[in-house]
């Protein structure tokens, strides 16, 4: 396995909103190791050589175009990053996985078929599978002689999965589990040899099983029409009296719901790379199209408009690639002197992800909405021409908008991300409680004196940093005293707080790798992004939180928490409009997105 070029602290997850990190302590896209960049390097290479050339037939749905292109991945190795080397697999590490999914999100149709196989198509098998069944379906998946698909929701039972209604029942003879049901929207459906299926033993005990299409019982239904992604392949899955051995058992018979969950934490943080690249991908195509379009005797580059665009495309994507990385390489860290050959490998594995599932539902729903910003923008500035569907940013427009409801709702991970939170809080795991006393604490006490004057540099931003978790702790704070255990059902307000603490990891991750960057005399560019980003970051907190409080407090105890609010938000402005016209003349001389 690649060994990152940095080493960053082990942390719990959340802990970042009570606990100050230092620059070396985060694994950021520079710490990316000679390894990890030749990996990207092969997966950038088939991508232009392979996948590109092949696009047009992949949109139509060519017989077999995209396995053809997947399989001649698989001989890159590109379809078994992490998969055991005993098993055929590259077994590289966490961090290559995310490298590569980078490096194939130009096209949300190819991405598709790859990323439903190698990820929720294969690791479910990987982390929960036995010996035999590891052995029996990984190598094949690994050379992609088997295609895989994940088959979970129905068509009444989407973001609330434990509504199943595919069952499975134990034959007479106790050697089968014969299935019935119905899946829907299915990846990989239509073409699938291998299904990771759930359905309820009995009715009742959630559970997951490994359906392959040749037990005979298992047809696919038509290729679905819709609006972006085209060219993947999604169906609807029937199972007609399927007979599936008893040794395909998945896990534990009543405990689907521990692989469905685990392995969406996964896919949601692999969303994260996957969006980045993306919207890399359309900055370059923005940015092209610009300094070529002219308009009243300039090129559209030129205009403040088109650069403000250019530069907020850069600030966003610059945050989104600063939380992915940091989590991962915080992954990592719980890694350190991982082997596959350990005993209880899958569950060490599980339990570093698990940790940082709050971060992750985070990530989902930050890159995500950073790279339908993106998109947009970028219709925006091709004009015309973006509506058109010879330009590919109509495509990657429509493409962009299922990663919002892929990997759960970004509705439901907002209310995740703070859920879980208060139960770590509430089981003593996350000395949450303690913090946000203290800063509730500063609600009844005057006003201290006015900061000092700082001229260290990012001062303002470190500052506006740490008022921002303080926003962040009042909230819980103030929503748990206002509902307690009813909170779980104030969705709004759930919501409000999550975009708050989202806001606050963004920032955070943004500022310490700047200043990981400025100790290298690096980052001249980030510099000019984060001091953009952290005082917007503050504003959309104080619009949320004002929102939060009024639903949690009202009268003299609302009036208390407006006055902290407005002593936590105040921070000096820049001109935001002269950095940006400067990060986006950097940007049109690189023609590509630069940090």
């Amino acid at each position: 396995m690649a060994t990152p070029a940095a080493t960053p602290a082990k942390t719990k997850g959340g802990a970042f909103l009570i606990e100050d990190r230092a620059p070396e302590e985060i694994f950021t896209p520079e710490d990316l190791t000679d390894e990890h960049r030749a990996i990207a390097r092969t997966a950038d290479e088939f991508w232009r050589k392979e996948v590109e050339p092949n696009l047009e037939d992949i949109w139509q749905h060519k017989p077999g175009a995209a396995l053809a292109v997947l399989r001649k991945s698989a001989e890159l190795g590109l379809t078994a990053i992490v998969i055991p080397e005993k098993f055929g697999g590259m077994e590289m590490d966490f961090t290559s996985a995310m490298v590569v999914a980078e490096q194939l999100s130009r096209d949300g149709s190819y991405s598709g078929w790859h990323g439903a196989h190698t990820g929720i198509g294969a690791l479910p098998i990987l982390y929960f599978g036995t010996p035999e069944q590891k052995q029996r379906y990984l190598p094949r998946l690994a050379k992609a002689e088997l295609l895989a698909a994940y088959a979970l929701t129905e068509p009444h039972a989407g973001s609330d999965a434990l509504a199943a209604k595919t069952r499975a029942d134990l034959s007479p003879d106790g050697r089968h589990y014969i299935l019935n049901g119905q899946k829907m929207w299915i990846t990989n459906g239509g073409a699938a040899d291998l299904f990771t299926v759930f359905a309820k033993v009995g009715g009742e005990k959630f559970s997951a099983f490994l359906v392959e299409r040749a037990f005979g019982g298992v047809t696919s239904g038509q290729e679905e029409r819709k609006m972006g992604i085209k060219g993947s392949s999604t169906t609807a899955v029937y199972f007609d009296n399927v007979h599936i051995p008893v040794e395909n058992v998945l896990g534990e018979i009543g405990r689907g719901h521990i692989i469905a969950f685990n392995i969406l934490n996964i896919g949601r943080l692999k969303l994260g790379p996957f969006a980045v690249g993306g919207s890399k991908n359309v900055l370059a195509l923005s940015i092209k199209y610009a300094k070529e379009r002219k308009a009243f005797g300039a090129t559209i580059s030129q205009f403040g408009m088109i650069q403000h665009k250019l530069a907020e495309m850069a600030i966003r994507i610059y945050a989104a690639e600063s939380m992915t990385y940091r989590v991962v390489g915080q992954i990592e860290a719980q890694l350190d002197g991982f082997s596959w050959e350990q005993l209880n490998a899958s569950e060490t594995m599980l339990k570093a992800v698990e940790e940082y599932a709050p971060e992750c539902s985070m990530i989902k729903v930050y890159a995500s909405e950073v790279l339908d910003y993106v998109v947009d923008e970028g219709v925006q500035i091709h004009g015309g021409y973006g509506y058109h569907q010879d330009y590919a940013v109509e495509r990657t427009y429509r493409d962009s908008r299922i990663n919002r409801i892929f990997e759960g709702t970004n509705e439901i991970n907002r209310m995740l991300v703070t859920g879980m939170l208060l139960k770590r809080a509430a089981r003593g795991q996350l000395s949450l409680v303690k913090a946000a006393q203290a800063v509730l604490g500063e609600v009844l006490s005057a006003p201290g004196p006015a900061d000092a004057a700082d001229d260290t540099p990012f001062a303002e931003e470190v500052k506006i940093v740490r008022n921002a978790k303080k926003v962040a702790l009042l909230l819980m704070g103030v929503a748990y005293q206002r509902f307690l255990l009813e909170l779980e059902k104030q969705q709004e307000v759930l919501a409000g707080i999550t975009d708050v603490i989202m806001d606050v990891f963004a920032a955070e991750s943004a500022l310490l790798r700047t200043q990981k960057l400025a100790a290298q005399a690096k980052g001249a560019q980030a510099a000019d992004m984060c001091a953009v980003l952290a005082r917007d970051a503050m504003a959309h907190i104080e619009v949320t939180a004002r929102t939060v409080l009024a639903a949690c407090s009202e009268g003299d105890n609302l009036r208390a928490n407006l006055a902290v609010l407005r002593r936590f938000t105040r921070y000096e402005p820049v001109n935001a409009i002269a950095l940006r016209r400067r990060i986006a003349s950097r940007l049109t001389d690189a023609e590509r997105y630069l940090v």
